[in-house]
């Protein structure tokens, strides 16, 4: 008979919540690592991370929310972000509602991220064995502590070139695609032509020309061996 305990890796940040006490109770054999994304490995491409209803809207304000979605995305094939507790999340405040609904939206569409929300610890510990034993026990998926890579699409690539120009998100790196369908009629539009997309101003227009036209200057010596110094 095939082994169906549910396995579930855990950060090590994580071990004296009851999250894992919830989880040990229902028959998961937890293991614990201090993962270099996420907080819990459900199977080698689902991970997810847990947030509390504050942390998660400070992160959208400091910025962190999206760097951890990329390390997410880039480790595993399905991550999940799961939002804890009973507070209502447009009442808290922080931030503007619009604000808290435009990161949500990235999630789901940019991203392809679900959000489940959570009243407490324990209800986040019954959809994390859920999940897994769907996982490992229904869909025969192995669990391993460094996921399963996607293959990067082409479209995923040209995105995240076009993304790293002066003043670029990925909404407008999708309005430039569209408008000039390769990144090469980007980079030889003038800046003119740049500002027939939208969303793109003079000001941005000229800032990617800038920096397609400039020049490549080499760091001198002395500057490299201050850097590596530091």
């Amino acid at each position: 008979m095939a082994d169906e305990t549910v396995k579930i890796i855990a950060d090590t940040r994580e071990l004296r919540t009851t999250v894992v006490k919830s989880l040990f109770d229902m028959g998961a054999k937890i293991e614990n690592s201090m993962l270099p994304v996420g907080d819990f490995i459900l199977s080698e491409r689902v991970v997810a991370e847990r947030k509390s209803v504050s942390d998660f809207l400070q992160s959208i304000i400091d910025g962190r929310l999206f760097v951890q979605i990329q390390n997410l995305v880039s480790q595993f094939e399905r991550p999940i972000m799961i939002v804890e507790g009973n507070e209502d999340i447009y009442e808290k405040r922080m931030m503007h509602p619009n604000a808290i609904r435009g990161a949500i939206a990235a999630l789901a569409i940019d991203f392809r991220i679900p959000i489940i929300y959570t009243t407490c610890e324990h209800e986040t510990a019954m959809f994390l064995f859920l999940i897994a034993q769907r996982e490992q026990i229904d869909k025969k998926v192995s669990i391993s502590l460094h996921g399963e890579k996607k293959p990067q699409s082409d479209r995923y690539l040209q995105e995240y070139i076009v993304t790293s120009f002066p003043g670029i998100g990925q909404g407008i790196a999708q309005n430039l695609l569209k408008h000039f369908k390769t990144i090469k009629n980007i980079v030889n539009a003038d800046v003119k032509g740049l500002q027939e997309v939208e969303k793109i101003g003079k000001l941005k227009a000229h800032k990617i020309k800038s920096i397609v036209e400039a020049e490549y200057k080499e760091e001198s010596p002395d500057k490299k061996k201050s850097q590596n110094l530091l």
